[in-house]
């Protein structure tokens, strides 16, 4: 029994899984994001992925959405990080991303698939919960950093907007 009792502590002070990915952005009206589509589980998530040993963090955010996505990307400043305790534990640490043209590289195996969604879609879409709250919380500001400040607001403030800009031009 005291073994059993050694590595659930062991567990429990483990490190914790570092891995990094991006909230990629393409410059569309709307603007989208870009979502992944996982082979094994065919969970919707944010492209990212574990370090390898040695690399830091923005590389490995960088080389994991090329080879989810199949797009290169501009960087650009960093998000946040979310952490997960389930099972292992897990830091991801993510910076926004600008893909640049259209898809260059094939998708790695494991991904089945890309889709890039409106903010309000993405969220809704996302399979995690964790997932979904981070971009809930990110997402707005990573669009208005990238220049798309309406396009960050939700879809029921933008209606409002509009209802009142049309009042004014009224009265």
């Amino acid at each position: 029994m005291k073994s059993a009792g050694k590595a659930k502590a062991a567990a429990k002070t483990r490190a914790p899984i570092l891995a990094a990915g991006g909230i990629v952005v393409r410059d569309t009206t709307p603007p989208v994001i870009a979502l992944v589509r996982l082979r094994k589980d065919l969970a919707w998530v944010l492209p990212k992925g574990k370090l390898k040993p040695g690399e830091d963090a923005l590389a490995a955010a960088r080389r994991e959405v090329v080879e989810e996505t199949g797009h290169e990307v501009e960087v650009h400043e960093f998000l946040g990080a979310m952490s997960r305790e389930a099972g292992k534990p897990k830091v991801v640490q993510f910076w926004r991303m600008r893909a640049l043209g259209g898809p260059e590289h094939k998708l790695m195996r494991d991904v089945k698939a890309v889709k890039w969604l409106p903010l309000d879609l993405a969220i809704k879409t996302l399979t995690h919960a964790h997932e979904r709250e981070f971009l809930k919380d990110v997402g707005p500001a990573a669009l208005k950093a990238a220049g798309h400040a309406r396009a960050a607001q939700p879809i029921s403030e933008r209606i409002r907007s509009w209802f009142r800009r049309l009042m004014q031009a009224r009265a």
